[in-house]
């Protein structure tokens, strides 16, 4: 099984540094150093020492995540100055989010941490995940890392997953695809009438669901073909009735790392106070529209749904 993790990681890498040549080393920095600060927060969990570790191995990731993705945002919004554009690593916000959740589960004790560097990097790594999705916790392929699958098992998953791939790279060419050549043309007219305002308002909805379904459908389908069962990321989310019940079937992974790495421990909402849990719907809210993007109508955005 090490032996297929290692192949594994090799080729993730190769992988990523076809898009991202220069940030391949940015991320294999970053799981060095996760994979470092968590073992000293493991050997020194009952010294005060423990908790520092635990907090950097938290923060070095998201601080790398908030230079390339927020800095120039910021600085310009709080200061008015203008900075050079930075470009943003492929995959960023997916890979860091999945470390912090590693670094957490271990300190909480919710998982046991990973003393082979080379099946944590594969983790972090798995390339079918690593560029748009879904967010992949440590505690759903553990056994699969550690342990591996049978050949039995692999010859199921790999049968399934080909029709999983089929299906996501249908949603993505020929549904998506094509409707962003329509919502393209009528984007670029400078008028537009009522119905054709409709009709480019539910295609973007479309190109957006079969585009991002699509590359789910992918990863999902490419990891059950290498023995790897990555979590669900849409649920028919245009078939529900509310807009609470909408988010826990659109980008499923991301809504629950919220729910559970940032509201429960805020205190969710059992706060003794309907104001504080407002408060911390709001913290979630403001947070996911910023996760999408470095800009005011990102930031709105999760504002509305918090309303």
């Amino acid at each position: 099984q090490k032996g297929r993790n290692f192949v594994l990681l090799i080729m993730s890498i190769i992988f990523y540094a076809w898009g991202e040549p220069i940030y391949v080393l940015l991320m294999i920095a970053q799981i060095t150093a996760s994979f470092l600060l968590v073992w000293l927060m493991d050997n020194f969990r009952e010294n005060r020492a423990g908790r520092i570790f635990y907090i950097l191995s938290v923060l070095f990731p998201f601080a790398a995540l908030f230079y390339f993705k927020y800095f120039s945002f910021f600085m310009e919004t709080l200061f008015g100055i203008k900075t050079k554009t930075i470009l943003l690593p492929i995959g960023i916000s997916f890979y860091t989010f999945q470390i912090a959740s590693y670094c957490i589960d271990v300190y909480h004790k919710r998982v046991k941490r990973q003393k082979n560097f080379v099946t944590y990097a594969a983790y972090v790594t798995l390339f079918p995940q690593l560029v748009a999705g879904p967010i992949v916790r440590y505690s759903e392929i553990e056994q699969t890392l550690v342990n591996g699958s049978s050949f039995s098992d692999i010859y199921v998953k790999f049968e399934k997953g080909v029709v999983r791939f089929a299906v996501g790279l249908g949603k993505k060419v020929l549904i998506a695809n094509v409707i962003g050549e329509f919502v393209s043309k009528v984007a670029e007219l400078e008028v537009r009438g009522l119905a054709l305002s409709w009709a480019y308002a539910l295609a973007v909805s479309l190109q957006i669901y079969f585009d991002f379904s699509g590359y789910s459908d992918m990863a999902i389908g490419v990891g059950m073909m290498l023995g790897y069962r990555c979590p669900e990321n849409f649920r028919y989310p245009y078939m529900t009735e509310s807009v609470s019940r909408f988010w826990r079937r659109w980008h499923i992974t991301l809504g629950a790392w919220f729910r559970d790495y940032v509201y429960i421990p805020l205190g969710g909402s059992r706060a003794k106070k309907r104001s504080r849990c407002y408060l911390n719907l709001l913290a979630v809210w403001a947070l996911t529209g910023l996760w999408h993007g470095a800009s005011w109508n990102f930031l709105f955005w999760g504002l509305g749904y918090f309303l």
